[in-house]
């Protein structure tokens, strides 16, 4: 399913089920609900949330700035012959594809949460290592298995359990919802590996004319329930 879709969905719905529970909609659970929707996918560099993450316009600027640096490190590292194997590694990186380089900089973001970022809050280790590791994850790997959902929903637990409980509640559900949403499609999801269970009910092939359809259908239906859950509120 497309990354728009899996937006407007797993926001939609998250946000109307608390609402049709009673829970308050706040500014924070919004804003953990639009991640979460589109976290599983942070395992592909071409995904909508990693893409506005790091736009195309900062993947060029890195690229433009990398060959200079190469430079720069071949002539003033004094650490010979290191320097020119750093200098080749940089000037290498530049020429990277998109693709490529958005994992490259996803690792490095990761590393730096690692080794620095637990100084300002200790789930910038686990935030770190997890956005290291996703780095050599297939797509529709470990992200998109009720594992991700836990951790997921537990990091978001843990972080805000001297809030009120819709921050976990609404990132959680809009995290489950995104693996919902891609069990419709032909490949479907394997939930619980190394378990061969794939749950997956061929309704669609994302990027196809009929998947666009079933796609539509699922924001219509979405739509619908935010008006349900959200329309007492203007009446």
């Amino acid at each position: 399913m497309m990354g728009r879709s899996h937006l407007i969905i797993g926001t939609g719905v998250s946000l109307s089920a608390l609402q049709l529970m009673g829970m308050q909609v706040t500014a924070p659970a919004v804003t953990v609900a639009l991640i979460g929707s589109l976290l599983p996918d942070i395992d592909e560099p071409n995904s909508l949330l990693v893409s506005k993450a790091l736009p195309s316009s900062l993947i060029r600027l890195l690229q433009t700035v990398l060959l200079p640096a190469a430079v720069f490190v071949y002539f003033y590292v004094q650490a010979k012959p290191w320097n020119l194997l750093l200098a080749i590694l940089i000037g290498l990186v530049s020429f990277l594809p998109s693709r490529s380089l958005r994992k490259v900089l996803m690792f490095a973001i990761g590393l730096g949460l690692v080794f620095y970022g637990h100084a300002f809050a200790p789930w910038n280790l686990i935030a770190g290592s997890l956005l290291m590791l996703s780095t050599t994850l297939t797509h529709r790997g470990l992200t998109h298995t009720l594992y991700g959902t836990a951790v997921w929903t537990g990091l978001l637990y843990t972080t805000t359990q001297q809030q009120s409980p819709e921050i976990w509640v609404a990132g959680g559900s809009a995290y489950a919802i995104h693996l919902l949403a891609d069990s419709l499609t032909n490949r479907g999801i394997r939930p619980l590996p190394p378990l061969k269970l794939r749950i997956r009910a061929n309704l669609m092939s994302t990027g196809t004319k009929h998947g666009a359809i079933v796609e539509n259908v699922c924001v219509m239906l979405t739509l619908i329930l935010a008006w349900i859950a959200f329309s007492p509120l203007f009446l």
